[in-house]
């Protein structure tokens, strides 16, 4: 379904295992900057009347997110650490088509959005399976259903506002880019990305 070119190294759900603060911290400002997207789609464009009724819940879902991993950071007596800079994300933003029309930079912010929910879909999915912690798969396994209901709905906006070949198109290529970027950055276990 996620049709990523790169699938994550079996070896990153160990190291995120091995410090539970260190990822947790690092999934809670993920959730906030995913609410912070949206909030942002909505601002830059109010006149997509259909985005905007669909990505609305999704600023509230996301923050919700947040506080349930703070939550659950609390339950186990961690902190939250501080915001550290995404190198995965800085990368894909790097590819994305600077300049053209307020149009051609929605599909851009529309394909990155997508891209990064497909990604975090599959790393909670491996949290989901692989954490030796049943309440953690548990866990786990909510966040992995909810990115892949995003992702989707991303790409469905992509396609409503824009030619389908085009979002396709620029889609593969976000998609070869993204496994090129995931091939330069070594594993670590405290970052979702």
């Amino acid at each position: 379904m996620l049709r990523l070119k790169l699938p994550t190294d079996p070896r990153w759900v160990n190291l995120a295992e091995k410090d539970l603060e260190e990822i947790l911290t690092d999934h809670a400002y993920c959730e906030q900057k995913a609410a912070t997207s949206c909030i942002s789609l909505i601002q830059q464009y109010p006149e997509k009347t259909e985005m905007v009724k669909k990505v609305a819940p999704i600023v509230t879902e996301e923050w919700g997110h947040f506080r349930m991993v703070l939550l659950e950071m609390e339950k186990r007596g961690l902190k939250l650490g501080r915001q550290r800079k995404d190198k995965y994300v800085n990368e894909l933003l790097k590819f994305e088509k600077k300049g053209g029309s307020r149009e051609d930079r929605l599909l851009e912010k529309l394909l990155i959005c997508a891209l990064i929910e497909a990604r975090s879909c599959e790393r909670f999915r491996l949290l989901s399976l692989h954490l030796e912690e049943e309440d953690l798969r548990t866990f786990y396994h909510k966040f992995m259903v909810s990115e892949a209901g995003h992702y989707t709905l991303f790409m469905d906006l992509a396609k409503l506002y824009f030619d389908e070949k085009k979002v396709l198109s620029r889609w593969q290529e976000y998609l070869a880019h993204e496994a090129s970027i995931l091939q330069g950055l070594e594993i670590r276990g405290d970052r979702m990305h």
